[in-house]
């Protein structure tokens, strides 16, 4: 079953949850929000909506979106070490696995809140941040300036990052975003099966939005997929979701809040845009 998780002190209730009858509402002590009741899945069409009319029609700046989502999952990792690992933010070894995109825009966010809250944390990058355009390369910029960031983009550094991949308490999966679907490239692939590897071995992995090589619409994993403990998915669960064999890799289903007024998603869900 999929456990969905709302803030305690949230208004929502089960039967305001317009969700399939396999999820699990499970309701957690920590300030993260659901923006939108009755709660429903989005289609990755529908999250680009939302994304641009936040952005064209409201005026929130991308990269605060962005910014936004990021610490939502960092809160995430920090109580998943607390609650579920019992290791306190200065003892965890924290590896964020960035990709290129908006997804690992946000595991950039996601590093430096974290170095922030005084965890040991590295963000290894799987595609060249000299790639990055945009918000994503706006973050991966600050995170750089840290000193946050481990090049991991090769082979031969994926090799070499291997054994202090396996000393992390906690993966963060920012590689593949809700835009993939098809085949993944054989690089992730090669990081996807290290971080799964490090999972046997006792870590935990959060998925930022969504699991790497699972497609958001259909449900259906590639060859590669992350199996994640936890995902942090941002406004709304995604369609993929409510598959059956989705739960293997989603794990426990966190909403975050990105700061995109429920007014906005309702409008998105009816087709009114």
């Amino acid at each position: 079953m999929f456990k969905l998780s709302v803030p305690l002190h949230s208004d929502i209730g089960t039967s305001d949850l317009n969700l399939p009858s396999d999820f699990v509402l499970q309701i957690l002590d920590f300030p993260l929000h659901v923006t939108l009741s009755p709660m429903q899945t989005l289609t990755r069409d529908q999250v680009r909506q939302v994304d641009r009319l936040a952005i064209e029609e409201l005026g929130i700046p991308g990269v605060v979106l962005m910014e936004n989502a990021g610490r939502e999952v960092a809160m995430a990792v920090l109580d998943t070490l607390e609650a579920d690992l019992q290791v306190f933010a200065g003892d965890a070894r924290v590896a964020v696995l960035c990709g290129g995109g908006n997804n690992g825009g946000d595991g950039y966010v996601v590093a430096r809140h974290l170095a922030n809250q005084g965890v040991n944390v590295t963000a290894w990058a799987a595609v060249d941040p000299a790639t990055l355009t945009g918000d994503a390369a706006i973050q991966a910029a600050i995170a750089d300036k840290m000193g946050l960031i481990e090049p991991m983009h090769t082979t031969e550094q994926l090799l070499g990052a291997q054994e202090r991949l396996l000393e992390a308490h906690v993966l963060v999966d920012a590689l593949l975003g809700t835009g993939f679907h098809g085949k993944v490239r054989p690089h992730i692939a090669q990081v996807i099966e290290i971080a799964n590897q490090c999972k046997e071995r006792g870590a935990m992995i959060v998925a930022v939005d969504v699991p790497s090589g699972l497609d958001c619409d259909t449900g259906e994993p590639a060859h590669a997929v992350v199996l994640a403990d936890v995902t942090v998915t941002f406004v709304a669960p995604k369609r993929g979701f409510a598959h059956p064999q989705a739960e293997l890799y989603v794990g426990r289903l966190i909403v975050g809040d990105i700061g995109a007024p429920p007014g906005l998603i309702r409008k998105v869900i009816a087709g009114g845009i």
